[in-house]
């Protein structure tokens, strides 16, 4: 008997080994594409969904920490560039460290493997065009710009595959598209599904908005309903999101705006009205039907307009529905609409569309580019400016307003726009001579997505410290008017050169503890119950001593990341604080964090033609006077 034990505890040992040698030789790049542990997941709309993605198994969450170095090793491989398209790179190199470190933010991997892929398809481009240019023989012309509108009209009957209309660059906040149209058939049950690009690899896109309209009900109700959600194949579908609402149900509201009307769903009385040779007389009797928004055999005009939040619908004039951005899934993925369903479609209009600018038809383009840096002079300040790759008309909205301040001009204070790469070539490649032609953006090696938006603040550090040398460095975002000099008297008037936070510091938040918050925060990220003091995003400053603090720690993998990006700041400045470093938080209440109020000195959530009138008033009427009503 013992010597039975002994064989099988030797064979189990050697079985060990051997698949212990298998898996140390496994690829890292492979084991990430593909894991052999999955379990079944179903597809709660399968039955209703002829036309959506197919439901995907979902692979377990693997504990293993899988590198990124070898994942995206080809964002980071020196390229035959000018020095001008070096320039749009200064803090590329520099956060190699940042975005391949183990310990990273959630979706990184993710946003760094396609930003390889994205990357390298630019490059690609980049090179054609310049062999193009070489070659007399090859006729070169510009290629057609992001369009700001599109429309089909005489959509006719959808046919198997469903009616189709592709958005070249995407959808940014303002963005809408109106679908007029006639449900019919024998259900009247029609889709509309907002998608994405596939990765490579991947046989469906993945769904920004599954907007599902059931005429006649479903599994869980009788009642027409609408169902709202999303698909990807990594994580399949999500949490349905019905209209109306179940009756356990809380409303939660999107850009101020409720997930979904009341009206929808509740009985409204209408009242019979008979026509007579000198007037209209109602009848005594009234007829009662619960409202709602689309009717079998009735034309309907819809829209789905892109907020700052989330998705609106509006149905007829009326607000219907409100759909929060999940997390990876935002309006500058979406690439295409698909209709499909007992529907038939009059027309399908897109407006609002994100458009880049002909600068060869620009008559003022070099009071646009931006001031050369001074060289061996340290700047009074270094402005970082969030913003996304398609975002063409706010960044030229900046260029046109509060850039053209004297100090930005003659190079005392200088501007960036931090920008991550697009999923969606012709967007990179807009994005890319945008950089070449105003010299003003730098380039992130990663995907865009609003989870790392904390690796730009990094970066902001980064080009304030070590590409410029500047007493203080800011951060602010693309939406954001910004009233330089005042930022500058302020400094002048603190009197602070170490240990500054300047901005509308907010002392005593809580972490969002509900996953259905943006901002949500599990214990495991933040197990306290309170954040240090930080500033709000809008706009706030750091003397340059905390900068480089977090320059340095971050190359050498030792700063904390933390997904907010403002509340990291707080903790970062909290952790030199515990080691000494004496610090000065100095509330600025003249920074609106929504909205702008005459006075300010940022005012936040202003489109392009806000800031042109902002601008406007600063230049006629010397004074910080809000616009609209």
């Amino acid at each position: 008997m013992k010597k039975w034990y002994g064989g099988v505890l030797t064979t189990s040992l050697l079985m060990f080994l051997v698949l212990g040698y298998c898996v140390m030789r496994k690829p890292v790049k492979e084991s990430y594409v593909t894991s052999s542990v999955y379990f079944n997941m179903t597809n709660p709309l399968e039955w209703i969904n002829a036309m959506a993605p197919p439901a995907a198994h979902q692979p377990e969450k693997i504990t293993q920490v899988i590198s990124a170095e070898i994942v995206v090793s080809d964002l980071f491989i020196k390229r035959n560039l000018s020095a001008q398209e070096q320039q749009s790179l200064s803090t590329w190199y520099q956060l190699k460290r940042l975005v391949t470190h183990d310990q990273v933010l959630p979706n990184a991997i993710e946003a760094v493997k396609e930003a390889s892929v994205a990357w390298n398809n630019l490059m690609s481009a980049v090179e054609r065009e310049k062999l193009d240019a070489n070659d007399s023989s090859v006729k070169t012309g510009k290629q057609k710009q992001c369009p700001h509108f599109l429309s089909k009209t005489n959509a006719t009957e959808i046919d198997a595959s469903g009616f189709k209309l592709r958005f070249p660059c995407g959808l940014t906040q303002g963005s809408s598209i109106t679908i007029i149209g006639i449900p019919n058939g024998l259900l009247g049950n029609f889709r509309i599904d907002l998608t994405g690009e596939p990765l490579p690899g991947e046989p469906d896109p993945p769904v920004i908005l599954h907007y599902n309209v059931r005429l006649h009900g479903d599994k869980i109700t009788e009642d027409p309903v609408i169902v709202q959600n999303t698909w990807t194949i990594a994580h399949d579908w999500g949490e349905e999101e019905r209209c109306p609402l179940p009756s356990d149900e809380k409303s939660k509201k999107v850009d101020e705006l409720e997930q979904c009307n009341e009206m929808v769903g509740n009985v409204m009385a209408t009242r019979h009205v008979i026509a007579t040779n000198k007037s209209s007389v109602a009848q005594d009797g009234s007829k009662s039907r619960k409202y709602f928004p689309f009717k079998q055999g009735y034309l309907s005009v819809a829209t789905l307009r892109v907020g700052s939040e989330g998705i609106q619908m509006t149905v007829d004039g009326k607000h219907i529905t409100s759909f929060a951005f999940r997390e990876t899934l935002e309006p500058w993925l979406v690439s295409e609409v698909r209709i499909s369903g007992d529907i038939k479609l009059i027309s399908v209009v897109a407006s609002g569309l994100p458009t880049s600018e002909d600068s060869e038809h620009i008559s003022d383009l070099e009071a646009l580019k931006a001031a050369p840096l001074p060289p061996r002079k340290r700047l009074d300040l270094f402005v970082g400016v969030f913003s996304t790759a398609n975002n063409f008309k706010r960044r030229m909205a900046v260029r046109r307003t509060w850039m053209q301040y004297d100090a930005v001009r003659s190079g005392q204070v200088a501007v960036r726009f931090f920008v991550g790469l697009h999923k969606n070539q012709m967007v990179n490649e807009e994005l890319w001579n945008e950089a070449r032609t105003y010299m003003d953006i730098q380039l992130m090696p990663f995907v865009d997505y609003y989870s790392l938006i904390a690796w730009k603040t990094v970066a902001i550090c980064v080009f304030g410290t070590e590409v410029v040398s500047a007493k203080f460095v800011m951060k602010t975002d693309d939406d954001a008017f910004v009233r330089v000099d005042e930022i500058l008297s302020s400094m002048q008037r603190i009197n602070v050169t170490r240990g500054l936070l300047y901005g509308l510091i907010n002392s005593d938040s809580h972490p969002h503890r509900s996953p259905d918050s943006k901002w949500f925060i599990s214990p495991e990220e933040w197990p306290e119950e309170t954040y240090p003091p930080w500033a709000h995003g809008p706009g706030y400053a750091v003397s340059s001593d905390i900068a480089k603090t977090i320059s340095s720690k971050q190359r050498k993998g030792r700063l904390k990341m933390f997904k907010l990006e403002d509340v990291a700041m707080g903790i970062w400045i909290s952790e030199m604080k515990k080691k000494g470093l004496e610090v000065k938080y100095e509330k600025e209440e003249r920074i609106f964090n929504e909205g702008c109020r005459d006075g300010y000195v940022i005012a936040h959530y202003q489109g392009p033609r806000e800031m042109l009138c902002l601008w406007q008033k600063i230049e006629e009427k010397k004074r910080a006077l809000c616009c609209g009503e």
